[in-house]
């Protein structure tokens, strides 16, 4: 056991290897049948795995590493800089491509994802889930667009990836900061959408 637990990419096959095992076994027992049912309960799997992935990111930059900076030495800041905030980034910005990403699938094998992007209005009948659900996928593009698009290029500028004066990197810092603090504000909404959606409308 230790031998697995030791290296990370071991610990996470074999963790894999598990769910296939636990899954696979009540395919074959016949008590899960392989239908499309089956397929969207893999395409969910995949998309809260990836949501854990992004919004856990997301939680622990704002609730422990930023709030937390300011305490830390000095001489031990370059230290997160260089290789944790590096590292986190890598995970929450693909975290965030592949919840957006396996959110789609989702909706597209459910049949409904012209329905919910146009929050129901090119449905041929209106219903509250699609807008439910539709409003949570915009704030979900939208914090995927800022991670991508302001929050990284601001954090390579801040962490010193790319050249460029203190001041900038100052400014750059914040934008970051203010943006993750804007995902951080819209992250409690829409997982009221992605959570409730099932259940609230069935």
């Amino acid at each position: 056991m230790p031998a697995i637990l030791s290296n990370l990419r071991t610990t996470v096959h074999v963790a894999l290897l598990l769910s296939v095992l636990y899954l696979g076994a009540y395919v074959v027992s016949g008590a899960i049948p392989v239908n499309d049912a089956l397929w969207m309960g893999i395409a969910r799997w995949t998309h809260v795995v990836s949501g854990i992935m992004w919004i856990g990111l997301l939680w622990y930059f704002n609730f422990v590493q930023i709030p937390n900076m300011p305490n830390i030495p000095d001489e031990q800041k370059p230290a997160i800089g260089k290789v944790i905030a590096p590292a986190a980034l890598f995970w929450f910005r693909w975290g965030a491509a592949a919840t957006v990403l396996t959110g789609l699938m989702v909706a597209g094998l459910r049949g409904y994802t012209v329905e919910v992007l146009s929050f129901g209005l090119a449905a041929d009948h209106y219903l509250p889930q699609y807008s439910f659900i539709g409003i949570g996928m915009w704030m979900a593009i939208i914090m995927a667009y800022n991670v991508w698009f302001i929050i990284w290029p601001n954090q390579q500028i801040a962490l010193g990836m790319v050249e460029a004066d203190p001041e900038a990197k100052a400014k750059a810092g914040r934008t970051a900061m203010l943006f993750s603090r804007t995902n951080t504000l819209l992250s409690f909404p829409m997982l009221i959408a992605m959570t409730m959606a099932q259940t609230v409308f069935g």
